[in-house]
């Protein structure tokens, strides 16, 4: 997983508004597969079969976007 320079994970969310999609990217690795999950929802794997990154179209009405918050778990 990608790490801050204090060694802390994370992931990156970015939301796209002109086409209403959410691209979640749990790490850097390559991607070596992409597989529609249904017609909305695409995900990225690398050769191990991890998840790299999801894509969600119609993000507003699938993930609640305008009430979208984190917590990091201690």
């Amino acid at each position: 997983m990608a790490e801050y320079g204090d060694g802390q994970e994370y992931m990156k969310i970015q939301y796209f508004s002109d086409t209403d999609t959410l691209l979640m990217i749990f790490n850097e690795n390559p991607v070596v597969e992409t597989r529609d999950f249904d017609e909305n929802t695409i995900v990225d794997l690398d050769d191990r079969g991890n998840l790299v990154s999801m894509t969600l179209e119609h993000a507003k009405e699938r993930a609640d976007i305008p009430n979208f918050s984190y917590q990091i778990a201690a």
